[in-house]
């Protein structure tokens, strides 16, 4: 019998607190290599502070975080960069005016000998690399402020497939995106989850979640409020339990108490000043 692999991220019952302020309460959740889980929730769900703690920016003050099944606590980012856990963040960290090939090596520049660059080394490879994901620039030469927005999204993602990501954290990576950049971005989520990695897609928009994502954590004041996966629920009923599906049928049934309660009282201050008709 085959052993059962432990997921590369797995997260029970996670909290974080700053002073007298819950930000997270009681979250959990996991995400195995080629699987994608989708984190969805309005602002001030605690999508941001979930994003913090995986990438080792800030320490969850209870519950288990466990890499690769070992239990970790990371004192900083380049501590989960270095299990493999790399974040994608929505403003994303690029120099506009320097070449595509440039930002893909940012920080990590490939040398040869002593101060030389190795620039034909890195063009290719930074060329060869986005072909992998499916992206095909004509010029890694070009500033990379001149790509569109999602095409900056789906360089970062290569840039970490490349550089060693087994677990890929997107902040909000289609938000400020149009309908056909969103698409783009969400094609290269599959391919990097078809390379193996694992993926947590952070995002408020169930519509861009449903078509890419195997699992759907629902957040909402810093608790679960749902934890599916993509054959427990549908696209509807995802939408539904994002816009708080019950709390709005609860609201209807209190303005239609409060509508008939106001009729009524209106009526009887008709009949008390005696303007109904003989």
């Amino acid at each position: 019998m085959s052993e059962t692999r432990a997921p590369l991220v797995r997260l029970a019952g996670v909290g974080k607190h700053y002073g007298n302020i819950i930000a997270l309460q009681d979250v959990s959740l996991e995400v195995s290599a080629g699987e994608v889980v989708c984190v969805l929730g309005d602002n001030g769900a605690g999508k941001s502070t979930l994003i913090k703690i995986v990438s080792g920016l800030h320490r969850h003050d209870s519950g288990t975080y466990e890499v690769s099944g070992e239990e970790v606590r990371f004192g900083s980012p380049r501590d989960a960069l270095d299990r493999g856990i790399a974040t994608v963040y929505q403003d994303l960290a690029v120099v506009p005016l320097m070449p595509v090939w440039r930002n893909f090596f940012l920080g990590s520049e490939r040398r040869r000998g002593i101060g030389r660059l190795d620039i034909d080394f890195m063009r290719r490879t930074t060329k060869s690399e986005l072909l992998e994901m499916g992206i095909d620039l004509r010029d890694v030469d070009q500033p990379i402020g001149t790509l569109s927005g999602g095409e900056r999204q789906c360089v970062a993602i290569a840039r970490a497939v490349h550089f060693g990501a087994k677990v890929l954290i997107l902040d909000e990576p289609t938000a400020a995106l149009g309908v056909k950049q969103a698409g783009v971005v969400l094609r290269y989520i599959v391919r990097a989850r078809e390379r193996g990695l694992g993926v947590i897609f952070i995002t408020h928009n169930p519509h861009h979640a449903y078509p890419v994502g195997d699992r759907f954590l629902l957040l909402k004041r810093g608790r679960g409020i749902g934890y599916h996966r993509k054959d427990e629920v549908t696209r509807e009923e995802l939408t539904a339990l994002m816009a708080g599906g019950a709390e709005l049928e609860q609201l209807a049934h209190e303005l239609e108490g409060i509508e008939s309660g106001a009729a009524e009282e209106l009526s009887a201050e008709v009949k008390r000043l005696g303007l109904t008709d003989a």
